[in-house]
């Protein structure tokens, strides 16, 4: 039998009520990412709004009303729908494996019809929601006996996605489940064991968990100019055509390595390399401050959250965006290996598109509903 118990203070909100709870600042910091990614967009071909910059405002606008929407059902709901919105997103991982499609030597998508589908994108968000609901109730870690279900839950999709193999949204994976467990709250006893087994198993993982064309990759971030013509190129123009904007940039369209086609995947994972080349150094700050800004209003929604339930999926959410821009940043500047990771809101992508938005529809709900106290332990059956 399935029922939910609706305690606490504040039970019911009204619509009205619902309405002008919304944090309307992060919406204009959203929208503003979304406007910065059609510019760049725009100027990714050659001066046209198709083939990516029409398609990334109709995405980001439908997105705009879904997560409205979804930012407005009760935060109980979405509480007893973590559980199975994480089996159905590890169902699909392993669908992958089974069905999946191939690209570029890499098997992640799903064809159902007319959309296809990334399985990983939606695991992102299904991680947070279910490690927010285990984390709820099993309140600060103490134990390593504590972190076997967490470590479960963290370690199969991390394996899945791997074997696709997406080493980047793997790594992406595993570190928004390790964070948040993190946040819960660990005791020092587990921390200690934790860095004593990654300090272990690292060297052994790198050794023998990586594939040959992995391993190239961190040996050119290593040492790109080895090879400038073939697996270092793209960090290589990356870094030529930031460099060359100098303090405030060429101008809008303006961009030689862009304009020429020397930039590599200009319109999804080097996309921060043509605001670099554009706009300078003055535009690449601007736009970081913007995601400066969503992560601080993320986390401070978090703090302000009177569940724990709400605190871990704002501050999972707001980690998993957070961790988006530093992996793209830094390996656009060459801090980090080239592991396919956009930049959220900017990079043009429907199914990264939709999960972000979604995300932060989980986010807003928090906020809506941040007075809301939920049951601790099985007070929701499912």
């Amino acid at each position: 039998m399935t029922y939910l118990r609706f305690d606490g203070p504040e039970t019911t909100l009204t619509f009205a009520a619902k309405v002008a709870r919304i944090n309307w600042f992060l919406m204009l910091l959203l929208v503003a990412l979304a406007l910065i990614g059609m510019v760049m967009l725009y100027s990714a071909s050659g001066g046209s709004f198709s083939p990516y910059a029409d398609r990334h405002g109709i995405r980001f606008a439908v997105s705009l009303v879904l997560l409205l929407g979804l930012a407005l059902i009760d935060i109980r709901i979405w509480m007893a729908l973590a559980y199975p919105i994480y089996a159905v997103a590890l169902v699909l991982l392993f669908g992958v494996e089974f069905f999946g499609a191939t690209a570029m030597g890499a098997q992640r998508w799903l064809d159902l019809g007319p959309v296809r589908l990334q399985p990983s994108e939606i695991m992102k968000l299904a991680l947070v929601l279910g490690l927010a609901r285990y984390l709820h109730g099993a309140g600060e870690i103490k134990k390593l006996q504590s972190l076997i279900i967490p470590v479960f839950m963290i370690g199969v999709p991390f394996f899945l996605i791997l074997t696709q193999p997406d080493l980047g949204t793997s790594i992406l994976v595993g570190a928004i489940g390790v964070l948040m467990v993190f946040l819960a709250g660990l005791s020092w006893r587990v921390i200690l064991a934790g860095a004593i087994a990654s300090a272990i198993g690292l060297p052994l993982f790198l050794r023998f968990g990586l594939k040959e064309y992995q391993w190239r990759r961190v040996q050119t971030f290593l040492n790109p100019e080895s090879d400038p013509l073939g697996s270092g190129y793209h960090i290589l123009q990356s870094k030529i055509a930031l460099g060359s904007g100098g303090l405030d940039g060429k101008g809008f369209l303006n961009g030689s390595q862009s304009n020429l086609n020397f930039l590599p995947e200009k319109q999804t994972d080097f996309i921060f390399t043509m605001i670099g080349e554009e706009f300078g150094f003055l535009g690449s700050i601007g736009v970081l401050s913007l995601f400066i800004l969503v992560t601080m209003v993320g986390f401070y929604i978090a703090i302000k959250s009177r569940s724990i339930f709400g605190r871990m999926v704002a501050g999972g959410i707001t980690t998993m965006f957070c961790l988006y821009v530093l992996v793209n940043v830094g390996m656009v500047v060459g801090l980090l290996p080239v592991v396919g990771v956009p930049l959220p809101l900017i990079s043009y992508g429907g199914t990264v598109m939709l999960a972000v938005m979604i995300g932060f529809a989980m986010v807003m709900n928090v906020h809506i509903h941040r007075y809301s106290e939920l049951p601790i332990g099985r007070s929701l059956f499912l």
